[in-house]
């Protein structure tokens, strides 16, 4: 398990991995480990193609996003009240639905042309047990979904959030 990863250790480890991304599902970038429990964080390439285009891939404010991925998911306060840096789950209650409930809902976890049934199926579940989530900066927010362990969480991004 990674202790906090700097921002220069983040990006080398992404160079790393980036060129395995178009032939996989998603690749495994580090674990961070918070109060026993850990935290997987896998890249896709559907991330990393979206966040080129925006101009944000391997940028400061997406370093620092993926960084606080060390805060790890905390059940008991899995929803975010703004303001706050962390992973926090995302629902479909929301109204009115924002840029990030479309991205990840509309355009991913329900479309049938992405590959997040893939995705479930790597993590060895049902695309309706996954849990909608997104990793908070202040400037940036990373789109994923998690599976929940017992020892361990699975964490795959697949978008990212700038609107304010």
């Amino acid at each position: 398990m990674q202790p906090s990863l700097q921002l220069n250790d983040l990006r080398n480890k992404i160079e790393e991995i980036e060129a395995r991304l178009a032939d996989e599902v998603y690749v495994h970038l580090s674990t961070w480990e918070r109060d026993g429990h850990g935290l997987r964080v896998a890249l896709t390439d559907e991330l990393r193609r979206s966040a080129k285009r925006g101009r944000v891939w391997k940028s400061r404010a997406f370093l620092t996003a993926l960084q606080n991925a060390a805060y790890g998911f905390d059940e008991r306060r899995s929803r975010s009240r703004g303001g706050s840096d962390g992973l926090f789950a995302l629902d479909r209650d929301f109204q009115p639905p924002n840029a990030m409930m479309r991205k990840l809902f509309d355009r991913y976890i329900d479309s049938p042309r992405s590959r997040a049934r893939a995705v479930a199926d790597r993590l060895g579940v049902a695309l309706e047990e996954l849990v909608a989530v997104r990793l908070v900066s202040h400037q940036l927010r990373l789109l994923g979904v998690l599976r929940r362990g017992a020892d361990c969480d699975e964490l795959v991004l697949v978008d990212y959030d700038d609107t304010k």
